[in-house]
């Protein structure tokens, strides 16, 4: 597969939703998070090898809001099983984590409108859809490997498109858990059919490739666990590419827009912080995406652009969850997840 081709620049590759955030915890850990394995089932949407025991007969719901008259949301159900081999020596190990989830966004219904902007009459939709189906087999109490599947399918009016993509990842941790590290390579694949035909044929564009790592470290005497996500670290710039309409309105003099060496660095960083005890009843999260302040920011508006804050709580067999994350001034983001325990509900 010509990987190099899928170093473009940003804005360059088609279903970017698959970076959007899947659930409020993933959100309040500032959009990704690749390494921590607590038994939520929809952090194998970052990194399928963070499936594991506790993720067994999982059910869970995820409703997002951004923009008035946008729908995002996911279901997600893990279920692990046995070796056949394993069940004369062990009937209790289960070292193969599976999980089946859909997910999507709706745009909502857009008025057809001409070139000046006058309204023609009329309405059209656009949706994009997710299947996820992912396998993670434990091969040691510290490794774990996975792998997920992913058939997308689009529909904006009259355009259509579908594609195949895949994520690959492993993950370690400690015999207590107190470091944990994930490696992923996300969103590997291709468009099966594009959205528009060209000279040669119909055009095939690339899917938002992206290689991760990511580390935690909880603190054994203290209730507090640390995050640092690398992310896009199979390509170094990050900017977009600017043009001669860049221009200051004042002097008509083109805009720099080069992006500083130790300011690219820190885009390709998350960080983010829990307070989260032992017992795991509850979570607080803060977090920072250094590139979504740098490109949602405004240089005359303040804003809290970039920062995440979740919080959760687990009551009986059911753990609810909620994320807020600002994009830009007053456009504030907020993600509600429930899951459900099945096999505690069903004793």
């Amino acid at each position: 597969m010509p990987a190099q081709a899928q170093y473009a620049g940003s804005g360059s590759s088609v279903f970017n939703f698959l970076d959007l955030p899947a659930s409020s915890r993933i959100n309040a850990l500032g959009g990704s998070n690749v390494s921590v394995r607590d038994g939520d089932v929809s952090m194998s949407m970052c990194n399928p090898a963070l499936l594991g025991e506790r993720t067994d007969k999982v059910l869970q719901l995820n409703f997002s809001y951004y923009l008035p008259g946008t729908m995002f949301g996911s279901v997600l159900y893990g279920h692990n099983f046995r070796d056949i081999q394993s069940l004369s020596k062990d009937s209790t190990r289960k070292p193969n984590y599976f999980a089946v989830g859909v997910h999507y966004l709706d745009y909502g219904y857009m008025p057809y409108a001409d070139n000046q902007g006058n309204q023609t009459g009329g309405s059209f939709g656009a949706k994009d859809i997710l299947i996820d189906a992912i396998y993670a087999r434990q091969l040691s109490p510290y490794f774990t490997i996975g792998v997920a599947i992913k058939p997308i399918y689009s529909v904006y009016e009259s355009y259509h498109s579908f594609a195949i993509g895949a994520d690959v990842g492993g993950h370690f941790q400690t015999k207590d858990s107190t470091f944990q590290m994930g490696l992923v390579l996300r969103n590997i694949g291709w468009q099966v059919k594009g959205f528009y035909s060209d000279e040669d044929g119909t055009a095939h564009e690339i899917l938002p490739l992206n290689l991760e790592l990511g580390l935690n470290y909880r603190f054994a005497h203290a209730p507090i666990r640390l995050h640092m996500t690398l992310h896009n670290l199979q390509r170094w710039n990050l900017g977009y590419e600017w043009t001669s309409l860049d221009k200051d309105p004042t002097t008509g003099d083109i805009i720099d827009h080069d992006v500083k060496w130790y300011d690219m660095l820190f885009r390709h960083t998350i960080f983010a912080i829990d307070i989260v005890p032992k017992s795991e009843r509850f979570y607080l999260t803060l977090s920072y995406n250094h590139r979504r302040r740098a490109e949602m920011n405004l240089s005359d508006q303040k804003s809290l652009a970039g920062f995440g804050l979740g919080a959760g709580v687990r009551i009986k067999q059911a753990r609810i969850g909620f994320a807020v994350s600002q994009l830009t001034r007053n456009n504030f983001s907020y993600q509600a997840g429930l899951s459900l325990d099945i096999n505690s509900l069903l004793k």
